[in-house]
């Protein structure tokens, strides 16, 4: 929000991060960032009205089902069922109340819904893998979907990406937007995964890695992983390139 101070127009100030958590642009392990990377410095753009105090999101803009995966068609999905669930915070800690979160991810056999997307694994007619929620005023947000398969990539030799699911989602503003990518703990896939491994930080890679909750667990009924996700400073969860569609 703006302010007056009977003097000018004062504007939210956009926080960069405290410390370089993010993985370089160039990460010449992973294949295509060498050809997309920029090769010059990037030149940060003044932040407008537009940007400092925007997206206006609401709930009528959601379904009743966006947010549980298992539910959109006419039968179940195959795969384990798992809820997943966490915060969303700012730099200082603070929840962010009432900020969109987006996820999309593959199926069961590790495949996407995707024009794309045309190796030797089944499609499930009742998942389409893309899922969509708000946070509450504590900043809590909440999934149902299915686990996730891990799929080939072609990167390097025999490569497999570890089973990950997407988020996107917005802060207070839409320079805090984030994308990143939420790992399963003990994945064996890790070790030679490029993309997990473009962050140097062994704690800010961990940041990426769900945490298995018993507690939430459900039963009989479904498995359940804890994320939060830490939009800037010291502890942000790490941010992947936008183009990225792996």
């Amino acid at each position: 929000m703006t302010q007056d101070t009977g003097r000018k127009l004062v504007l939210p100030s956009y926080r960069r991060d405290d410390v370089d958590v993010h993985p370089p642009l160039l990460s010449p392990g992973y294949g295509s960032t060498v050809t997309r990377a920029p090769r010059q410095p990037l030149v940060y753009l003044p932040q407008r009205l537009t940007e400092v105090t925007g997206p206006l999101l609401g709930e009528g803009r959601l379904g009743d089902l966006d947010h549980d995966l298992t539910r959109q068609h006419d039968g179940e999905p195959q795969g384990q069922r798992i809820i997943v669930h966490g915060r969303v915070l700012d730099g200082d800690g603070h929840a962010v109340p009432h900020t969109l979160v987006e996820i999309w991810q593959a199926n069961a056999a590790g495949r996407y819904r995707h024009a794309a997307d045309t190796w030797p694994a089944p499609l499930d007619p009742n998942f389409t893998g893309v899922g969509r929620a708000l946070t509450d005023g504590q900043g809590r947000y909440h999934f149902v979907t299915v686990q996730p398969g891990a799929y080939p990539w072609r990167n390097h030799d025999n490569a497999w990406r570890p089973a990950h699911i997407h988020f996107s989602l917005f802060g207070r503003a839409f320079t805090q937007r984030l994308v990143t990518q939420m790992y399963f703990p003990g994945d064996p896939l890790f070790s030679q995964d490029p993309i997990f491994n473009s962050v140097r930080d062994p704690q800010a890679r961990q940041r990426m890695v769900a945490r298995y909750d018993h507690t939430a667990t459900r039963p009989e009924w479904a498995l359940a992983y804890e994320f939060d996700i830490v939009l800037r400073g010291r502890d942000a969860t790490v941010f992947e390139d936008e183009d990225d569609d792996e």
